[in-house]
């Protein structure tokens, strides 16, 4: 049967605010917990300093995701220290475990290589832990490819790269 009507919220993509940095950092936690077997473990990073430092860091991009102005998901991405110019690294990508596969994961990674174009990046990297099945799978679906430089020995993360203008 087909409904008459029905609503669907909106999803917005912006730039993060430093003010968001304490509920960025507990959706980090969340979707991150998810993949870890034992339980998070606690390093005693700050993590919402951490990010508010990212979200004011010239260089990087922090963008967020809302849903009816709740965070939903983040991405951060920079040029990697001693990386060529036209390279980026995605160093954080979190959608809330609450949200998986409604589609603000596409529509987040789609923004970033909107922005990696505009930016006139080539290529991009990203490293996704060896326990999280389900991000390397959702890479694989955006293109993304194991990296075949990668270093032998890293027993948590697995590197993998991405044309950014798909050739």
């Amino acid at each position: 049967m087909i409904r008459t009507h029905r609503t669907v919220e909106a999803l917005v993509i912006r730039t993060a605010l430093p003010a968001e940095a304490a509920n960025v950092a507990e959706l980090h936690r969340r979707a991150r917990a998810t993949y870890y077997p034992d339980g998070l473990p606690d390093d005693g990073t700050d993590w919402p300093a951490v990010w508010h430092d990212a979200i004011e860091r010239p260089d990087t991009h922090v963008l967020c995701a809302l849903r009816a102005t709740r965070l939903v998901g983040i991405a951060s991405f920079r040029t990697a220290e001693g990386a060529p110019a036209d390279s980026v690294k995605l160093f954080q990508f979190h959608v809330d475990p609450g949200h998986w596969r409604s589609g603000i994961g596409a529509q987040l990674h789609a923004d970033c290589v909107e922005q990696w174009r505009a930016d006139g990046k080539r290529t991009a990297t990203l490293e996704v832990h060896v326990d999280n099945q389900r991000a390397q799978a959702f890479y694989a679906r955006q293109g993304w490819v194991p990296d075949p430089e990668q270093r032998p020995g890293d027993d948590h993360h697995l590197s993998q790269t991405y044309d950014v203008h798909g050739e």
